[in-house]
This record gives structure tokens, sequence and C-alpha cells, in this order.
């Protein structure tokens, strides 16, 4: 019998975690993170009492931790500085390494516990033949959370369970629904945590206190178009917004920090047939030995693409892709697959 923290955050699917992981015997105990506080934002703590009171359902201890400062240096500080820097990240990608498979697990670790559990859908398994964990994609591809779980390490990985990683998310729900947790109805965040709203211009106003910089918007050839009012309002492949009358019609192709200047283009602009990826974390293997035949998607919710990937250096993979795509975007993740296997992936880097 395994000594397990599930991670709780006060929502259906990491309370049917807890449960399953009960009900195969281990000793368990809940944790809720307390990440960010905004003034007049009360719905941290409603979390933590659903959190509680489904622990308290299963009869497992429950405990809140708070980690506002960690989160704020890992995950919003990047925010920030990513998008004053002309690019966009990733802060979920950037939550599960430093936060939830660090901090926490670092914790849970110095407690003695021997697994922390999440309600990801995902799958981790060892391959004996290889002597490596492994990262596999959910078997309800709607919900398969994957890909913002690349950056795991092996040290990591054999510390993690998945729980939901075999359940599709009608499963989980019927699940909560016959425990009555109050948790079983509750609809999913589709938002950023810290903005919840969306409006990534103003939280960075008043995070950091940035004021935005007026620039130029200019055509490839340096052309001025027109006038910006600031660049975290633009991202790569953007149309609306940009403030721009023509003929055809525009999209954003490059932020470019050092000048303060967006630089737009037509539709064809924004295709590309490779890209490099950085700070790279494999899992399927320990390095690329030569030319990899995979699949990638540089999107959460995207399709995977068929690729070649070879391996640069420690911390750089070139991907070509066998189709031009759209929008590549630096500062997204990439992430590379191998059928239902995570191979790892990386950040896009700007040109």
């Amino acid at each position: 019998m395994s000594r397990v923290l599930i991670a709780m955050s006060g929502g259906v699917d990491s309370s049917v975690a807890a449960y399953l992981m009960t009900q195969r015997g281990h000793e368990c105990a809940g944790v809720t993170m307390r990440l960010y506080e905004s003034q007049g934002n009360s719905s941290s703590q409603t979390y933590i009492e659903d959190a509680k009171a489904v622990c308290g359902q299963l009869g497992i201890p429950h405990h809140t931790i708070d980690l506002t400062d960690a989160f704020a240096r890992a995950v919003i500080d990047s925010f920030v500085q990513a998008y004053t820097n002309g690019t966009t990240p990733n802060p979920c990608v950037d939550c599960n390494r430093s936060i939830k498979f660090g901090a926490l697990l670092q914790k849970a670790t110095e407690l003695g516990y021997d697994l922390v559990v999440t309600g990801h859908y995902a799958r981790v398994s060892w391959d004996e033949s290889a002597g490596r964990y492994l990262l596999k994609r959910g078997l309800d591809r709607d919900k398969d959370q994957s890909y913002v779980l690349y950056t795991l390490t092996q040290e990591q990985l054999s510390h993690i369970a998945f729980p939901l990683g075999e359940l599709t998310k009608e499963q989980v729900r019927a699940i909560a629904c016959e425990q009555g947790f109050i948790t079983a109805n509750k609809q999913e965040s589709q938002d950023i945590c810290f903005v919840p709203d969306g409006d990534y211009a103003r939280f960075i106003h008043e995070y950091a206190s940035y004021q935005p910089q007026p620039g130029p918007i200019v055509d490839s050839c340096g052309t001025v178009l027109g006038e910006h009012k600031g660049i975290i309002g633009f991202t790569i492949g953007q149309r609306k917004g940009i403030g721009l009358w023509s003929k055809n019609p525009l999209y954003v192709n490059r932020i470019d920090a050092s000048s303060n200047s967006v630089v737009v283009g037509e539709s064809d602009s924004l295709y590309s047939n490779a890209t490099i990826i950085e700070d790279i974390n494999l899992i399927l293997y320990e390095s690329l030995q030569g030319p990899l035949e995979a699949t990638a998607r540089h999107r959460y919710r995207q399709a995977e693409k068929r690729v070649i990937v070879y391996q640069l250096d420690d911390n750089t993979l070139k991907v070509e892709f066998e189709q031009p795509q759209k929008a590549l975007t630096p500062g997204q993740a990439l992430v590379i697959y191998q059928g239902d296997t995570v191979v790892g992936g990386g950040r896009i880097t700007a040109d």
C-alpha cells in the first residue's frame, strides 16, 4: 500500500481521482494548493471548501498548502515577461513543471508520500525494454492533457499517477454523481486562473505596473502601415483588432520587441515548413540519435501533423513539417508524439 497525496482543485476530476485511489487501498490524503488571490475574488476559498467536503466524504485528511509566492515567481512573472518580450506564453505548462510536479511533488516527498496524484487525463507506464517511464495520451482524446505535461522528467514520472487516464469525461462525471460529490456537476474553467476575464493586457498593466508603448505596424519590408498601442495586445496569426484597413486581410506574423514593432502580412506569410524548439524535454528517448519520424502539435487542441525531428544539441530540436503550418507562435509549446506516446517537446523560438 502506497502513501498517496492527491492534488485536489475542488473540481470533479480531482475528486474522482481521489475516490479511485482510495478504492485501490492506498493511504490517501488530499491537498489543495493556494496559488493566486485577487482582490474581491473568493473562488479560491470556495474550491478549497469543496475539496475538503469531498475528502470528508472519502474519510481522508485534507490539507491546504500556500504556494502563492512560488506560483507568482514561476508562472505569473514568466507570463508577464513573455508577453512584454513579444512571445505568447503557456502558463499551464509552467504551472505543471514548477508547481504541481515541482514544488508540490517536493513537498510530498519530504512528508513521506510515495505518489502525487492529479486529475489529468493522461497515462504513465513503465517500459521494461527501454528502462524508462513513458507518458501517454489519455484514452479520451477530447480531454487528453498530455500536451501540457511534456516537461515531466523520469524522476517525476516515477512518483506520479493519473487514474483518470483510462476513463472518459462522461465516466468520471458518472462516478462523481454516484458518490454524491458536491463537485459532480461543476463546470470546468476554460480560462487562465489568474486572468479569468481573458484581458491579458489589463492584467499585465495592473500586476506589473507595465505601461504599453505605442509603436509602428509594418509590413515585411519595414514599410510603416500604422501605429499600435502596445505589443502585448497582439499574437501571431491575429487578424481582428489590428487597426488597419487593407484590400486583402492582414495578419500578425511577427512581433519584434527590440524595435517595439508589429509585423503584418497576408495569410501566406503565416505559413512555415519548419521551426526550432528550445528548452526541450525528452521522455521516450534520452536523446535522438538521428532523424525521427513522428507527429507533432503546436497548439493544445490541434490535430497532430507529420514531422521529422532532428536534435541539434542538448537543448534544441529542429522540427520539419510534411505540410506547411500556420502561425507557429514563439513561446508556445510544440509536443512530439509517436503513436500514443509523448516523445517530448519544447518552446517554439522567435526567428
